[in-house]
């Protein structure tokens, strides 16, 4: 049942159709929401669109390349011109360069920053300009462990968490008093798509779960049910935080 939830009917805007995006894409409109999946890859998007006929349920796809401000401005009145402002806004598009730090170039720095905090910024400022005037919303941004943890290899991608993290909790600050609420959910080591042949090789799969107490990798549709349990109206008086899915990686 996600009656529960309410969010049957009300429209929602997910950034992202592989991996979590995907996943909360799914989750969304299974809860009732006149959910928009947006990505770049017309492969990713055809694909959850096929899993969401398989379940039974309907969402809308639109390709867009979010790369710069413009852009992600006109995708959000894209989605408002399918469903109205949204009331549920989520961010899950990002990549990592797993290479030491004297080995990245300024291009390498510049590509990481700009797709996961910069789309981040763009969209979420004209999400929160339409929640603002509207009077109610929920956002929610896909952080990572690696915001916390001084992961080798993961420089410009834990400066880019960080940077999410620190950024929702002011758009937090400034938007509760408008009825907007703006958090992160911040998963593990979940295995993905694009995880999965990382995971397959070098013994990688067994390194990760040797450091979570629960002894083993998360799915997607566990960061999926975060999400969309943080923009239902069971959340309510939740704002400015980061919600670690993570087996309890952290803790260690």
């Amino acid at each position: 049942m996600t009656g529960w939830l309410n969010l049957e009917g009300k429209g929602a805007l997910i950034i992202g159709a592989g991996g979590l995006g995907g996943a909360s894409a799914l989750s969304l409109a299974a809860a009732g929401t006149r959910a928009v999946v947006v990505d770049r890859d017309p492969e990713a998007l055809a694909a959850v669109a096929r899993e969401a006929q398989d379940q039974g349920l309907h969402l809308h796809t639109l390709e867009a390349d979010i790369s710069t401000p413009d852009a992600c401005r006109e995708i959000v009145a894209a989605a408002v011109s399918l469903v109205g402002t949204p009331a549920a806004f989520v961010h899950a598009v990002g990549r990592n360069d797993r290479r030491p730090v004297l080995e990245l170039g300024d291009e390498d720095w510049q590509a990481i920053l700009t797709l996961n905090l910069s789309t981040a910024w763009w969209l979420g400022q004209e999400m929160g300009r339409r929640m603002v005037a509207a009077g109610a919303g929920r956002m929610v941004f896909v952080s990572s462990v690696s915001a916390l943890l001084a992961h080798p290899h993961h420089a410009p991608y834990a400066a880019s968490k960080g940077g999410i993290n620190q950024m929702m909790r002011v758009m937090a600050r400034e938007w509760a008093p408008h009825g907007v609420t703006v958090n992160a959910v911040g998963p593990g080591y979940v295995e993905t798509d694009l995880t999965r042949a990382y995971l397959d090789r070098d013994g990688h799969r067994e390194d990760l779960e040797s450091l979570v107490p629960a002894q083993r990798l998360g799915v997607p549709s566990e960061v999926a049910d975060a999400v969309t349990f943080l923009v239902s109206d069971r959340a309510g008086f939740i704002t400015g935080q980061c919600v670690y899915v993570d087996g309890g990686r952290t803790l260690v």
